[in-house]
């Protein structure tokens, strides 16, 4: 691939010819994915990495996420072991809002998306420390951790908060089939 990067007009020109790799959470992926995508959250990067390495060889891998921030690391984690791949510019926020094709699986009820997850909590979170701190100032420190930590996350475009949402349950209502993705990308 020529590009460490594309962007969703150049994806979408090209997406009958690229093995689409989604890395978000099984419940982020249930909300919409790009057509063709297989799940193989970031988690199970180092498990799929033969296979993958295997598709790299046939054809041009894309990776997605929610924004890029987790398809640019699994990138950064598929070059560090030899296997050519890019991300989409914007991930699949991006892809939908102008207007692209997503898939979404039928029968199965989607989670939020993350975002609004963590703004609902973050902002629950502050709302709480600062009634909290009316009665005892010390509950105060509530909000102003979450406000450190969303400086963090915008600073470093990695979320924390993110990362412990993705693991209640509403998140994960199917885990991923590892072994059933891997063998639909070795064909």
């Amino acid at each position: 691939m020529t590009h460490d990067a594309l962007t969703p007009d150049q994806a979408g020109a090209r997406l009958h010819e690229l093995t689409v790799i989604d890395v978000r959470t099984p419940g982020e992926y249930a909300t919409g994915h790009l057509p063709g995508a297989h799940n193989v959250p970031l988690d199970h990067l180092d498990a799929a990495l033969p296979t993958l390495r295997a598709a790299a060889e046939r054809g041009d891998l894309l990776v997605v996420c929610a924004s890029g921030a987790r398809s640019a690391e699994a990138c950064r984690r598929l070059a560090g072991a030899g296997v050519p791949a890019a991300t989409l510019t914007g991930g699949t926020s991006t892809w939908t809002q102008l207007g692209h094709d997503v898939h979404r699986p039928v029968g199965i009820r989607a989670p939020w998306p993350m975002e609004r997850q963590v703004r609902l909590t973050a902002g629950a979170l502050v709302l709480a420390g600062l009634f909290a701190g009316r009665l005892r100032a010390e509950a105060r420190w509530i909000s102003a951790g979450v406000a450190g930590g969303l400086v963090v996350s915008a600073v470093t475009g990695t979320c924390g908060m993110a990362r412990l949402l993705a693991k209640l349950p509403h998140n994960r209502p199917k885990a991923t089939d590892l072994d059933a993705t891997l063998a639909a990308l070795s064909n």
